[in-house]
């Protein structure tokens, strides 16, 4: 099969010939129909998660029909499509696998990053651990909602019952998370790179009452705001724009160093939380209200050999929306 592969943090990824991967008895074999390109695979291309498996196929949001399965892996018929997120293993006997917080498990794997993922023509899964897909959504367009959607999701539950949620970096997360938050009657802020007029209408076309770049302030002050930019300087700047007893949250998996600031813009109860990983119960939830409420995922195709551009397009802000390999 052709798959992407990395061999090196901060190197490209190298278009290579390599053997299909056989299953397991757990296992399920997907012919990849389509992968997200996630800023977490931007992350670990760049060095900036330093442990993955390596040599590695990233690639967490795959999209793929099952052609093969584990003598134990009968959940799934042969030809039925299946998503796999980030998620992708847990010990299941662990304290947090044990209290329903198996995001937090302590020994596990990761499609994409200690596990080969979707940036490649085939695929194997842990069947425990792929979802069943909205009928509705074509490939490239239900593989943003494997990552994108499902940390958004995730993020968005931490919010609890804000009415007014500021989403700082308006990308392929933000984009879908806003339309979630509209569809629930939240008034939805969206905070872009200054200058960036585009993604700013982008915003206003997916239900944000109000868009303006990240050092300005929103029409009121917010009850809570997502960070999906991996700017820590976002924090301090989001808790100015909170009301007593609301939360900040960073709902992505590596950011830069927060800088120092006055304990009185966390004074009133506001909260600081992360987002890690995501549950399957998460999974279902969300891909019940992606199938309930027709989410618009906008996508950028590109052939699987061009995920170095993709990549390139992603870092550099380039994208409205997701950027999504296609395999055929």
């Amino acid at each position: 099969m052709k798959a992407m592969l990395l061999h090196k943090a901060g190197s490209p990824l190298l278009y290579s010939d390599l053997v299909r991967p056989v299953c397991n008895d757990n296992q399920v074999l997907l012919k990849v129909r389509a992968c997200g390109v996630c800023r977490t695979d931007l992350h670990i291309v760049d060095g900036e998660l330093d442990a993955p498996k390596l040599p590695l196929i990233p690639g967490h949001e795959i999209v793929g029909e099952v052609i093969g399965r584990g003598k134990h892996a009968n959940r799934f018929a042969l030809g039925q499509r299946l998503g796999v997120p980030w998620l992708g293993h847990t010990c299941g006997s662990c304290p947090y696998c044990d209290s329903g917080r198996e995001n937090l498990c302590d020994t596990p794997g990761f499609t994409g990053y200690t596990l080969n993922g979707g940036y490649a023509e085939y695929a194997v899964a842990e069947q425990d651990y792929c979802f069943p897909l909205p009928s509705a959504y074509a490939d490239a367009e239900a593989a943003p909602l494997l990552c994108a959607g499902l940390i958004g999701y995730r993020a968005l539950l931490a919010a609890g019952n804000a009415k007014v949620i500021g989403i700082y970096g308006f990308g392929a997360a933000a984009h879908i998370i806003a339309q979630v938050a509209h569809w629930q009657g939240r008034t939805v802020f969206a905070f872009t790179k200054p200058g960036d007029d585009a993604g700013q209408q982008f915003a206003r076309t997916l239900g944000a009452s109000w868009a303006g770049d990240s050092s300005q302030a929103p029409p009121r002050a917010m009850d809570a705001a997502i960070l999906f930019a991996p700017v820590g300087a976002l924090v301090p700047e989001a808790l100015r724009r909170i009301v007593k007893g609301g939360t900040v949250v960073c709902a992505g998996i590596h950011m830069s160093d927060i800088p120092a600031f006055p304990y009185s813009i966390l004074w009133g109860e506001r909260t600081i939380r992360s987002i890690a990983n995501l549950t399957r119960k998460d999974g279902e939830a969300f891909l019940a209200i992606a199938a309930h409420t027709r989410i618009v995922t906008h996508v950028q195709p590109y052939p699987l050999s061009d995920a170095n551009l993709a990549l390139s397009h992603l870092k550099s802000g380039q994208l409205q929306g997701a950027a999504v390999l296609l395999m055929d």
